[in-house]
């Protein structure tokens, strides 16, 4: 009975962490976005268009750090636009990253159409060709660990080093501190000499490679071909779980690994015949979303200038 519960909480634990891994890549991508001073809510169209590019540059090439690297590229060709509007032109954020949003879905159907004989999936990815699992073969058969960590892929491992390298640069660095700087107060940053257009730019184009690899974190390891319900709101729980980690890498990790596991529970559940509608429970991470943002967000401050344009003071 305690094995089959211990080998359950694995089960469950190695699903949180498949699950989590996407969301990790994308929120930390919004981090840095956002306390640079800019509001990125296009990450859901950055990660389509990431997901889309790692599955087709996986089938076409078929080696998948190449991909993983032409997602990330897609994601950032769209955190450029989305600065070039909200940096340059000063536009509204808000109606700029909605705007992301349709264009990253549209042109990942519309290059799906064109490249796969009209087709709005991708061909599948062969497993050769998916990301490679590091520690596949390694724990004993039955092991506790060999469940949790046998069938991840790299792209996990990755995910929490990005956070650890995140997290040194903003806090550790004269960069980040600097990044952060022109999150709170860029007027006065700006007298120091700091450019905050182009640390800015930095910080979405940025947000949009992590994005990218969000995307193809889920079409390279998880799944094995790109669909156009395959991101399905992923990215807006990326951005919860920013928000209720209190714009930071580390509580973004923690958040995400809070609506993974909700994603895992849902997936371990749905092996079961219960009386409950699979749809239903297929809503939970979802609905742990919108109760968290509910009961938290009014308990985070974000940077004092995010969402705030900046326009340089000229001096005659």
């Amino acid at each position: 009975m305690i094995e089959t519960i211990l080998s359950n909480l694995a089960l469950i634990i190695g699903t949180t962490l498949m699950y989590s891994t996407p969301l990790i890549y994308t929120s930390l991508g919004g981090v840095l976005s956002e306390n640079s001073g800019v509001i990125n809510i296009g990450l859901e169209g950055m990660m389509v268009i990431g997901a889309f590019a790692g599955a087709a540059i996986g089938y076409f090439v078929g080696d998948p750090w190449i991909a993983f690297i032409g997602a990330g590229i897609a994601g950032g060709l769209f955190g450029l636009l989305h600065a070039f509007a909200c940096v340059t032109f000063g536009a509204n954020q808000v109606v700029s990253g909605i705007a992301v949003n349709f264009l990253g879905a549209g042109i990942a159907l519309f290059l799906s159409r064109m490249f796969f004989e009209g087709a709005t999936m991708t061909k599948s990815i062969a497993l050769d060709n998916k990301m490679p699992r590091p520690l596949n073969g390694v724990f004993p058969d039955g092991s506790l660990l060999k469940i949790i960590f046998d069938n991840q892929y790299a792209t996990v491992y990755l995910a929490f080093f990005m956070v650890l390298i995140i997290w040194f640069f903003m806090y550790k660095t004269k960069y980040g501190l600097r990044l952060r700087s022109v999150g709170e107060h860029p007027t006065a940053a700006d007298t120091l000499g700091i450019s905050v257009m182009r640390i800015r730019y930095f910080a979405v184009i940025m947000s949009g490679v992590f994005a990218g690899f969000g995307g193809a974190a889920m079409s390279l390891a998880i799944v094995s071909n790109f669909r156009p319900t395959l991101i399905s709101g992923h990215g807006f729980i990326a951005l919860a779980a920013m928000i209720f980690g209190k714009w930071k890498p580390q509580g973004a990790l923690l958040a995400c690994l809070l609506f993974g596991g909700a994603q895992g529970l849902a997936v371990f559940l749905g092996q079961f015949d219960f009386e409950i509608s699979t749809q239903l429970i297929s809503m939970l991470p979802y609905v742990i979303t919108i109760v968290v943002l509910i009961g938290f967000v009014g308990k985070s401050a974000a940077p004092s200038a995010d969402g705030i344009p900046y326009e340089k003071e000229h001096k005659y």
